[in-house]
């Protein structure tokens, strides 16, 4: 029979290995890189699988709330998801308050840990697109017009606001002629109409743009090329 001091050594031991082997488990499990990707107020919170996770054998849980408040919001359209993300617009809306986000994992009845995002402000970290642009020839000269990104459907109906009105924005307009392989900026400021005139007959031209945030200094990528040619 084995002695008492040793059958309780034992039972701590297993004991302590079975909630270590536990921690262990709930750790593999718990998502990894939780954060907030966002552009022109689109505020999408993604993550990836924890290490112990293969294929689509897990779901997910998302809760949100805003910094300084105690109660955490389930996420219903994401309560029990298989994404790897969680479309929180909607209930980050309100571009100047700090957030967080966070995800649980579950699989073969194992939960585990919350995995939290670090502070999120959508003002402060939205990304801006490039400007959408049109071009038009007039007598010789190019006509740019410029229109700022959409915001997300909720502010257009509710709100019916543009992304100038959360910026100031400055346009920059670029023009390449190609024939010289050389490219110049013809214009910045905050006119959504640019005319580009002394342009040489006969030659091909592209057109670029971005947009600028000074209180940022943070610029968008460049639109894409539009090019012409001047008859």
């Amino acid at each position: 029979m084995m002695p008492k001091h040793c059958f309780l050594g034992f039972l701590i031991s297993f004991v302590l290995t079975g909630v270590a082997g536990t921690q262990s488990t709930h750790e593999s499990l718990k998502p990894q890189r939780v954060q907030f990707q966002s552009r022109n107020f689109h505020n999408i919170l993604q993550w990836q699988p924890g290490r112990a996770l293969t294929g689509n054998s897990s779901v997910y849980f998302v809760q949100y709330k805003i910094y300084g408040q105690r109660q955490w919001k389930n996420k219903e359209d994401c309560w029990g998801t298989q994404e790897l993300f969680c479309d929180l617009t909607s209930e980050t809306s309100d571009i100047q308050e700090p957030y967080y986000g966070r995800v649980r994992a579950a699989s073969a009845g194992s939960y585990s840990e919350w995995s939290m995002t670090p502070r999120f402000t959508p003002w402060w970290e939205t990304k801006i697109d490039p400007p959408v642009m049109n071009i038009t020839q007039v007598n010789g000269s190019l006509l740019v017009i410029l229109h700022a990104p959409n915001l997300p459907y909720r502010y257009q109906k509710e709100k019916n606001v543009s992304i100038e009105d959360y910026y100031e924005l400055l346009y920059r307009v670029f023009i390449i002629n190609n024939s010289l392989e050389k490219e110049q900026k013809v214009y910045e400021g905050a006119h959504r109409v640019v005319e580009i005139e002394a342009l040489t007959p006969h030659s091909s031209y592209c057109v670029v743009a971005e947009i600028y945030q000074p209180m940022l200094d943070r610029r968008s990528q460049r639109s894409e090329e539009r090019c012409v040619e001047i008859p």
